[in-house]
This record gives C-alpha cells, sequence and structure tokens, in this order.
C-alpha cells in the first residue's frame, strides 16, 4: 500500500473537476487500512473516503488525504432456496453488482440498475429510485472504526436510514470505512411497477411477462433517456434532494400550478419533485459557459468541459434561491460539496 502526494482528483470524480489531494492511498483489505493508520501523519491529517466519486463536488483542492475504498468481491452467505443474503465489497460498482444479482434471479434491487456510484455509498445515501430504497433490502454492513482500526457490524436499526438519509451522513460521518453491505434478496420477485414511467416503457418494449431482467432494462432504457452519461459530460446525477413539505404548502402552489406532482409522505406531509421545480424557475437547460443545468434532466447541474468546481456550486446557490423565492420551498443539496 503507497502514499501518493499531490495526485490530480479528476479521474476520481464523475463531475470532471480539476482538484488535487495533497496525499492519497488506495486501501483493498482491512490490512491495508491498518497498514494506513500506522503512517505518521494519519491522526493529524484530514481525511476523506472515496469511493465511486458519483456523489460528490470539489470546489478546491483537498488538503488532506484521501482514501480510495477498493475493498472488493461478492458473495452469497445465505440462501434457503427463496431468502438469501448477498454480500460485496464497497468498492464494487453499484450498477454492476446489480447486474450481476439480476443475471442470477437474485430480485429486489433490479429497480435500482443504473444508479452511479460504489456499493459502499448505498447505505450512506440510502439510495433509492421508482419506488425502492436501500432500507428494503439492507441486512448489514461491516465498518472499520477510522480511530481505532477494529471492525464493527451495523444492523437495520442501527442505521437511522431516511429520505437519502443514514448515520453515516450525520452523527457517524468520517468515523467509519465500510468495507462490504450484504443484502436481503429473493428468489420469487415481488414487481414493482407502479413508479415513474416503468409500466409505460416495459409497453414500448413489448413486454408481456414480467422478469426482473425486464423491469432492470426499462429501468436502463429511462435513465438513459433523461440522465447524462458521466464519461461524456460530467455530473453527479441527481444534485438535489426532492423535497419533503407540508401538506398546506402543497396545497398552496397547487392553486397556482394544478400539474404539481406530489407524493405522500404521512398525513402532514407530502414529497415534490424538485426537477419539476427547477424547471418552473427557468433553468433547465440553460448553459454557462462551461456548465449549466442538463436539458433532458433540471435535477443534474452538468460540466460541459472546463468547469471549476465552485462555478457549479454557485450555480446550486442560485437555484436554490430562486426555488425559495418562487415556491417558499428549500432545497438541499444531495450532492456533497467539497
Amino acid at each position: 500500500m503507497q502514499i501518493e502526494d499531490n495526485v490530480a482528483l479528476k479521474p476520481y470524480n464523475t463531475f470532471g473537476i480539476e482538484a488535487n489531494a495533497k496525499h492519497m492511498a488506495t486501501c483493498t483489505s482491512v490490512d491495508d487500512f491498518n497498514e494506513l493508520r500506522g503512517w505518521k501523519n494519519f491522526n493529524t491529517s484530514p481525511k476523506l473516503i472515496l469511493g465511486g466519486g458519483s456523489n460528490i463536488l470539489f470546489t478546491k483542492d483537498y488538503d488532506g488525504l484521501v482514501i480510495k475504498n477498493d475493498f472488493k468481491g461478492i458473495e452469497l452467505v445465505e440462501d434457503d432456496g427463496e431468502n438469501l443474503v448477498i454480500k460485496a465489497g464497497a468498492g464494487e460498482n453499484w450498477h454492476q453488482f446489480v447486474m450481476h444479482c439480476v443475471s442470477n434471479g437474485y430480485a429486489g434491487i433490479e429497480n435500482l440498475s443504473l444508479i452511479p456510484g460504489n456499493v459502499g455509498a448505498s447505505p450512506m445515501q440510502n439510495i433509492g429510485a421508482y419506488g425502492v430504497e436501500i432500507k428494503d433490502v439492507f441486512h448489514q454492513l461491516t465498518a472499520v472504526d477510522m480511530s481505532s482500526g477494529e471492525e464493527v457490524i451495523f444492523k437495520l436499526d442501527e442505521c437511522n436510514f431516511g429520505y437519502r438519509e443514514s448515520i453515516f451522513k450525520n452523527t457517524a460521518k468520517d468515523k467509519y470505512i465500510i468495507t462490504s453491505v450484504a443484502y436481503r434478496l429473493k428468489r420469487t420477485a415481488q414487481f414493482n411497477t407502479s413508479y415513474g414511467a416503468i409500466e409505460q416503457e416495459l409497453e414500448n418494449m413489448g413486454v408481456t411477462e414480467l422478469s426482473i431482467s425486464a423491469i432492470s432494462q426499462a429501468v436502463i432504457n429511462i435513465r438513459s433517456s433523461k440522465l447524462p452519461d458521466p464519461s461524456k459530460i460530467g455530473n453527479a446525477g441527481s444534485f438535489f434532494k426532492n423535497p419533503v413539505v407540508p401538506v398546506e404548502l402543497a396545497d398552496k402552489i397547487r392553486k397556482d400550478y394544478p400539474n404539481l406532482a406530489s407524493y405522500p409522505i404521512d398525513t402532514a406531509h407530502v414529497k415534490l419533485a424538485a426537477g419539476w421545480l427547477i424547471e418552473q424557475s427557468g433553468w433547465k437547460g440553460k448553459k454557462l459557459g462551461d456548465y449549466g443545468v442538463h436539458d433532458k434532466q433540471a435535477l443534474v447541474l452538468v460540466n460541459y468541459g472546463n468547469a471549476k468546481g465552485i462555478d457549479i456550486f454557485d450555480l446550486s446557490e442560485q437555484i436554490k434561491v430562486s426555488v425559495k423565492n418562487k415556491f417558499g420551498v428549500e432545497l438541499e443539496r444531495e450532492v456533497n460539496i467539497i
């Protein structure tokens, strides 16, 4: 395991932002990490755990140690013929892991196809799409305590999952490095096609018999049609969370905008589509030099070439102010700002 100095981070973030790390090391095992903990500057350096780099925006160089999480491996650890537990290393690519499950007939995460990033980010963000969230299939994860080097297991009820939230984004932030995540899946699928445009896409595909592979492909088709490929246009997927607001505020907005889309959360709150709010505020497709808002999905901020991270951050600030002024809704960033 090698510690490198002054490392360019552009290849390690899907926004394609130019930034440097003062120090960087890649860990593929717990032994690697514990060796890194013995480095003379480990305790005094700021530390950033970096996975697939798909949920991060660098606005400046990182004056500390970037730890690239590259724990690999996929293992079927339990299987009773119907219910199974499958474990994946935190450094595994998420979509490739989903494809592995789909090809083996393991049902439960097919609706989460083509989400960018690595396995380790899935519980941190409680990633979700098309009616499924990680909390619905989560079994447990293994992590290493950054300060002691001890391995710790987190069960479902210990992760405090919420909407794009978990304990690893608040009280346990920067305290652990996730090494593997285990999921509870099934051999008999319970199809979830009611969310978004899945049913319409399945019809367009000519699907007459549902399968997890058909649903996965439908999700891939939908996401591909709306979201830019990070290898071609720098982006981090959805930049903002869909806001949860009081029912009264949603009703107030609907008086002027009858086509407002909302999804019930509980008796007092509904979730609104952040992309719709941004589009109605006039930002969809807006290009400001080398960066802007994607023309097919207003939730996605993009780097068209050589944009600076601070430019994209400032754009997100302008969007937040605009939506707040127009609708009284406070948007929250989903992307981590460094």
